[in-house]
């Protein structure tokens, strides 16, 4: 009996470093699931932290000395002639007619474009164009752009409305469109006087040019009517010169000013 027992303790103590294996075994589990997870890096957080990092040590200088807290901040000490940057200068203009010498130039360029543009109706007299420093005057019979009494403008219009567009689009020049009629008297639904049917006919060339893509604010209309004639109204021909519609085109860009 003594020696079977005997033997049932040694064969326990022979099993005893099992024990030991196992957590042996398990610690180095446990360290290598500690090295991974420290090993496994969040991609996303890690760019932040570096773009931050970056952006920290590569910000540009705020101040170039330093204050310290109780001192008085120190003035910057005069730099040396050439480290001094002199803020820019602009020049005036040399001369001060420069500028307005180049406007007349550009609104003779106008008249010479306008010329090309109606050469064929200015050679029969259906057009009319001439040009001073200050104003181009482009001058149209009623016959081309309505029918007699009325205010809308006929086919043949529009082509011409186009060409002055081409232009003076894009510009900065003040329009003045004026319409003037005969001194024949007109009593309608539409049209009470003379004043009506002429300022009607200017305000739609004024929304043709609106619409050919000429600057409205640039545009005004102005009706006068029978009272401001350039031939004598007892004639035929000299009622025809007299129904028309002037552009004025003024050098300067200011509408309210562009008064002649």
């Amino acid at each position: 009996m003594r020696r079977r027992r005997r033997q049932d303790d040694d064969l326990h103590n022979k099993e005893r470093w099992l024990i030991s294996y196992a957590d042996f075994i398990t610690l180095l589990f446990a360290f290598f699931v500690v090295m991974y997870s420290v090993s496994s890096v969040n991609e996303g957080k890690y760019k932040v932290l570096s773009e931050t990092l970056t952006g920290v040590f590569n910000a540009p200088q705020r101040s170039f000395q330093p204050i310290e807290v109780g001192d008085q901040p120190r003035r910057s000490t005069p730099q040396a002639a050439e480290d001094v940057i002199d803020p820019p200068v602009t020049e005036a203009p040399q001369n001060p007619s420069m500028s307005e010498q180049g406007r007349t130039e550009a609104l003779r360029a106008m008249a010479d474009q306008l010329a090309l543009e109606f050469d064929e109706l200015i050679n029969q007299g259906v057009v009319t164009l001439e040009t001073s420093d200050d104003w181009l005057e482009l001058s149209l019979r009623n016959s081309l752009l309505f029918g007699s009494g009325d205010a809308e403008p006929h086919y043949d219009a529009f082509e011409v409305v186009e060409k002055i567009a081409g232009v003076l689009r894009n510009r900065d020049n003040a329009i003045r469109v004026e319409g003037f009629t005969d001194n024949l008297p007109i009593r309608t639904n539409a049209f009470p006087s003379n004043w009506e049917l002429s300022a009607a006919r200017a305000a739609a060339i004024v929304r043709m040019l609106s619409m050919e893509g000429v600057e409205s604010e640039r545009l005004a209309a102005v009706g006068y009517g029978e009272y401001q004639p350039v031939a004598r109204n007892d004639t035929e021909e000299g009622r025809r010169r007299n129904r028309r519609v002037v552009l004025l085109v003024s050098r300067d860009a200011s509408i309210r000013g562009a008064m002649r």
